[in-house]
């Protein structure tokens, strides 16, 4: 899961479009974006992936532009 901050006003076009350019280059890092959430008022963005590692997400995010201020990885799933 990772997190992106100072997205106030985010519009569901432009939450659309940042999670369009992580889809694409996606493969480029082994990387699958599964979903991600936003709340324009406080601009606080969410993204959930699969990946080999946090770098990887990091990589994927920062060549399209919107770098991710946190990655916490979650290693238990039930």
């Amino acid at each position: 899961m990772d997190v992106h901050h100072n997205m106030v006003g985010i519009t569901a076009e432009q939450l659309q479009a940042a999670h369009n350019a992580d889809l694409e280059i996606q493969g480029d890092e082994q990387v699958d974006f599964k979903q991600a959430w936003a709340d324009p008022e406080s601009g606080v963005v969410y993204c959930l992936s699969e990946a080999p590692s946090a770098d990887a997400v990091k990589r994927i995010h920062e060549r399209t532009g919107h770098p991710a201020d946190e990655i916490h990885p979650v290693p238990l799933v039930v």
